[in-house]
């Protein structure tokens, strides 16, 4: 049967409440008035609760229901169902959506990034919409195939970039667009992380906690022992589990520069490390990806930082804009950002998300542009709004959507980790030439394991 027809009527309904007029939502509010009928609100399945979940199962419930959690570890379970009152739990989320599928209408995924692409297909193929927090995916091929499962389940999606719904990101964004500093040939972006141990052998092998459920935590990754560096956080130093500082970070500090520039299919990419095993990530890392022309906008290079690298100091000698760090003390350039450099000026936006200010260098005035305004407010709660209002009218997807947005975006970033991966001895330098229409990278047979993974039996996407 085709996959289409397989939507739930429970979707249909929802719509229709939308349309004849519920009441649901308040104008440029964070808050959702009580439905007349709690068969009216969204009910939500979260997979990850704890973290980063801890917050996207709160929107979750702000705006819908929250109608069935699954985390891998009980005690966090436990804590969560209290809150939302909710009966039904599960450590393995194949259980819970083949149990409560025809209960539910959307999910939530804040787990480890090589469990997102595994559990936002198997919803999505069930006509589920889907919130997926960043990177969309663990690999290349998993976000191009995310993009293609959306479109062909007409299914409302969106990518937990918070700071997409922040008006000064999305003004200066559009201030690029339209010429504010002319064509850009140069984009630098840096991070502070990696924040957890890099390079690294495996740890010794512990008996699992017994409130771990360590078989679907390592769901579709290759089997592993428990150990004491892997959970709740250090996994992103794992190639197995994680994608680094460059997939923890640069959604974020990406997300300026690609609304900007529709920064998508780079042609190659360079990386110089300083080494790793190809277990763990390196402890910094430079990346160079070139972008040709596209649409109308101008070819050019964007450089990429981390673990202490920053761009050269010479760039930010006519920036007047100096961020106190923690200690007070002001510095220049700040310990992530962003630097667009122009034919006719720079900007310079400060923190991961642009969020502690925006500078424009040079002889240029402001430019007054339109942009899709957002509500004043918390930026992860009003994203989150954003998807609930989409799924409930359907005519205006989130802006970080799967097919247009997020799925693009997460092949950019994660093409750095490409090179990043030849580049295992310490000061090496790698180069490779990429086909982005066909996802290959170009004379590199051995790197297509890494742009499209194999899974463990049971796990497909």
């Amino acid at each position: 049967m085709d996959q289409k027809k397989l939507k739930t009527t429970r979707r249909d309904f929802l719509k229709t409440t939308a349309i004849v007029g519920s009441g649901y939502w308040v104008t440029g509010s964070l808050h959702a008035e009580e439905s007349s009928s709690a068969n009216e609100k969204i009910q939500v399945a979260c997979c990850g609760v704890n973290g980063k979940g801890s917050s996207d199962s709160r929107n979750a419930h702000r705006y819908g229901h929250v109608y069935a959690i699954c985390d891998t570890d009980r005690n966090v379970l436990d804590l969560a169902s209290n809150r939302f009152q909710t009966e039904f739990k599960y450590t393995d989320y194949r259980e819970m959506l083949d149990q409560l599928g025809d209960k539910i209408d959307a999910v939530t995924v804040s787990t480890a990034d090589h469990a997102h692409a595994v559990i936002a297909a198997k919803a999505m193929r069930m006509g589920k919409h889907v919130f997926c927090q960043k990177p969309l995916t663990h690999s290349i091929g998993e976000a191009r195939q995310l993009g293609t499962i959306a479109r062909e389940m007409d299914v409302m999606t969106q990518m937990g970039n918070q700071f997409t719904a922040f008006n000064p990101m999305r003004e200066a964004a559009h201030q690029i667009r339209a010429g504010q500093i002319g064509a850009v040939r140069e984009l630098h972006v840096w991070t502070n992380r990696p924040l957890w141990p890099s390079t690294k052998s495996r740890p010794e092998s512990i008996p699992v906690p017994e409130s771990l459920d360590w078989e679907s935590w390592i769901g579709p990754a290759p089997y592993r022992d428990y150990g004491a560096g892997y959970q709740p956080f250090n996994w992103r130093g794992w190639w197995d589990f994680g994608t680094g500082a460059l997939g923890d970070m640069a959604c974020h500090t990406c997300n300026l520069p690609f609304m900007a520039l529709n920064m998508r299919d780079p042609i190659s990419v360079e990386a110089e490390s300083s080494g790793h095993n190809r277990d763990s990530y390196p402890e910094r890392a430079k990346i160079r990806y070139e972008f040709p022309e596209h649409d109308g906008r101008a070819a050019f290079t964007m450089y990429w930082y981390d673990g202490g690298n920053l761009p050269p100091a010479e760039l930010f000698a006519d920036v007047t804009l100096e961020i106190a760090d923690n200690e007070g003390n002001k510095l220049k350039p700040s310990v992530s950002g962003t630097l667009f450099i122009g034919d006719r000026g720079k900007m310079y936006a400060t923190g991961d998300y642009a969020e502690t200010g925006i500078e424009i260098i040079g002889d240029v005035e402001p430019l007054k542009v339109e942009y899709p305004m957002v509500a004043d407010g918390d930026p992860d709660a009003l994203q989150s709004q954003e998807w609930f209002r989409a799924i409930r009218d359907g005519s205006h997807p989130p802006t970080s959507n799967f097919p247009d947005y997020a799925g693009p975006l997460t092949e950019t970033i994660l093409l750095g980790n490409l090179a990043v991966w030849k580049a295992n001895e310490p000061g090496s330098t790698s180069h490779v030439e990429w086909d982005a229409k066909n996802l290959k990278p170009v004379g590199a047979p051995d790197l297509e394991k890494i742009v499209q993974r194999e899974y463990r039996d049971g796990y497909v996407v």
